[in-house]
């Protein structure tokens, strides 16, 4: 058996746009229900939602005959996390608040094996196919996607240094916790975030870096891929699920005669 190709990363490579969606219901079902709806790739959330390995082991099982390339958040930049991540089938890691170039570097670490990392061997896990994949551990390396997220003000000034490390292959920008850090917490939208964003876009491409990014804006959306981001989050599953229940149930209420009436 022979390690699949990953199609995310390869088209990360040749600058296609992959439009996305983060999930963090921490459901089997759910990530099954998404995973078919036509998305180039899903973050599964492990960072802000209750996901642990075993529930994120039948998020990806589920996932595996749909259209979207999954790719796991852990919690922290730790090769602990990683590693378990790595170990049940993830093959895109999209690692939390890297602040500088050494932090990425060891992001990268943790996804490859010695001599040129420092991801401990199993010749028997999910990731190898239970250990059915011939020479997995001399090839994996070059098939797991390695994002790192900037998400501080003092990360954006790191940019062009986080990028080159060898072994990057993306730079998601994280608008929520970046908006709190250049003083607008709560306004990602505020025009000087918003200005942030378009100069990190601009110098990934410069750089000749994808960059990502997250919004449930459809106008925002829009506008980042304008400006250059090639793998965009156009949504969350929990924000279409209560978006959805909300509209439902106030469709019936409001068209309910008033008790006076």
């Amino acid at each position: 058996m022979d390690l699949p190709d990953n199609s995310f990363k390869a088209a990360l490579s040749r600058g296609e746009l992959q439009l996305g969606l983060w999930s963090s219901l921490c459901s089997n079902i759910a990530a099954e229900v998404v995973a078919y709806s036509g998305f180039d790739w899903i973050l599964v959330d492990t960072e802000h939602s209750p996901n642990e390995p075993p529930a994120v082991l039948g998020q990806l099982q589920a996932m595996q005959a749909g259209t979207a390339a999954p790719i796991v958040r852990p919690a922290w930049n730790d090769p602990v996390l990683i590693k378990r991540l790595l170990d049940i089938g993830a093959t895109g890691i999209l690692v939390p608040f890297v602040q500088n170039a050494e932090e990425a570097a060891r992001a990268v670490a943790a996804c490859r094996y010695p001599p040129t990392g420092i991801r401990g061997i199993t010749a028997s896990g999910r990731a190898s196919r239970y250990g059915r994949i011939n020479g997995y551990l001399e090839k994996a390396g070059s098939e797991i996607c390695v994002l790192v997220q900037i998400e501080t003000a003092a990360a954006l000034e790191q940019l062009e240094a986080i990028a080159q490390v060898d072994g990057v292959d993306g730079i998601f920008i994280g608008p929520s916790d970046l908006s709190a850090s250049l003083g607008y917490i709560g306004k990602p939208g505020h025009p000087e975030v918003q200005a942030a964003i378009r100069s990190a876009a601009e110098r990934l491409a410069a750089l000749g870096k994808p960059g990502g990014i997250l919004t449930s804006s459809e106008a925002e959306a829009r506008r980042y891929i304008e400006w250059g981001f090639r793998f965009v989050a156009v949504g969350t599953d929990l924000g279409l699920l209560a978006r959805g229940a909300d509209t439902l149930v106030r469709s019936f209420k409001q068209s309910q005669p008033s008790a006076s009436g």
